[in-house]
């Protein structure tokens, strides 16, 4: 099993940062994927960002394309997400997510793994 524990979520004004970090374990050695993804209410969970744990490929939606940066640190089982310019449309739940296979893809299904959410709140 893979446990992932999101964190950094909060209020920031329209225009500023906040950086996202989810805590990897359990089997960690199986996972070659992970992504970012959210949920706004009233709206279907959409992709944000998606990485391949050992080669670093890298993936965005296009709405977050040059704004948000995915990255991971393989020593201490962590991946993140730098979201930079943030935009009230950017206001959701932050999940991080998890799959075995080394591929990027963006449908939700596709990932078995998810953690439990963060709270990200942009004010205009």
């Amino acid at each position: 099993q893979v446990q992932l524990v999101e964190s950094g979520g909060g209020l920031v004004q329209a225009g500023g940062s906040l950086r996202l970090s989810c805590a990897v374990s359990g089997r960690t050695f199986s996972i070659y994927t992970m992504g970012w993804f959210r949920q706004a209410p009233g709206k279907e969970r959409e992709f944000v960002a998606a990485v391949t744990w050992s080669g670093g490929t890298t993936n965005y939606a296009d709405s977050v394309k040059g704004r948000f940066t995915i990255s991971r640190d393989n020593a201490k089982n962590m991946l993140y997400l730098q979201m930079n310019s943030l935009n009230a449309e950017d206001t959701a739940v932050y999940y991080c997510a998890a799959r075995l296979v080394q591929s990027v893809v963006r449908d939700p299904t596709r990932y078995p793994y998810w953690g439990q959410g963060t709270q990200v709140t942009v004010s205009s």
